[in-house]
């Protein structure tokens, strides 16, 4: 087995802090792949860094935790991709999905990092969450993805809106995180309220949480 590189190689170079946010290329080992994601701090900001949630998350994945071997996925708010990139190269079908503006970015990153045969299992489109819902068929994956999407409150709404709209009976969503603010507890509260929600995974170095969230079943028994 390849080593699992859980924090990228120029980290322990670069010491903590903002550095790595601004290296052009962060560089990891997944999936028996490397992958060099390219990050745009100064044109894109916080959508063109890889943060430590998607690295967990990606980890998390690849430990096999989920069988994504045929699985139809989603990555929500994606910026770099790592976590859509990984999952393909797992072997799903992968929807990796960000705003307009960070569009083009991932692409270059997709692109760059899958082999030609794995392309076609990773389709890059626009989601702006709680709009344009309509060009994704109500339930239609198994897998919905996001790392360290939890940050804006006045997203939440459109956030959890749009989770209903792509979740089924049987999808299972994952959400990788920091609990940095109560914010972040009231999402997962009102998460809670649709949803059965619980943590399967804590990665203490970098202090992500991982959250499994599963649409609750209305009781036929009554």
């Amino acid at each position: 087995m390849g080593e699992m590189a859980l924090v990228p190689y120029e980290e322990a170079a670069a010491g903590m802090g903002l550095q790595k946010l601004h290296k052009p290329l962060a560089t990891f080992s997944f999936a028996n792949s490397t992958i060099q994601i390219r990050q745009d701090w100064r044109q894109l900001g916080v959508a063109a860094v890889v943060w430590d949630a998607a690295v967990v998350l990606s980890t998390y994945l690849e430990l096999g935790a989920v069988e994504l071997r045929g699985c139809s996925a989603v990555e929500l708010g994606a910026g770099t991709g790592l976590v859509g990139i990984v999952a393909s190269l797992l072997g799903a079908h992968v929807t990796i999905t960000d705003r307009k503006a960070a569009l083009e970015f991932l692409k270059s990153n997709v692109q760059a990092n899958l082999p030609p045969q794995i392309q076609p299992r990773a389709v890059v489109k626009e989601l702006t969450w709680g709009q344009n819902l309509e060009s994704f068929p109500p339930g239609e994956f198994d897998l919905i993805l996001g790392a360290d999407i939890i940050y804006l409150e006045e997203t939440f709404a459109d956030l959890l809106q749009t989770l209903g709209h792509l979740c089924g009976d049987h999808s299972l969503i994952l959400l990788a995180c920091r609990i940095r603010y109560e914010r972040d507890n009231n999402f997962l509260a009102m998460l809670g309220r649709e949803f059965n929600v619980s943590k399967v995974h804590y990665d203490p170095v970098k202090d992500v949480h991982i959250y499994k969230a599963q649409r609750r079943h209305k009781r036929e028994d009554l």
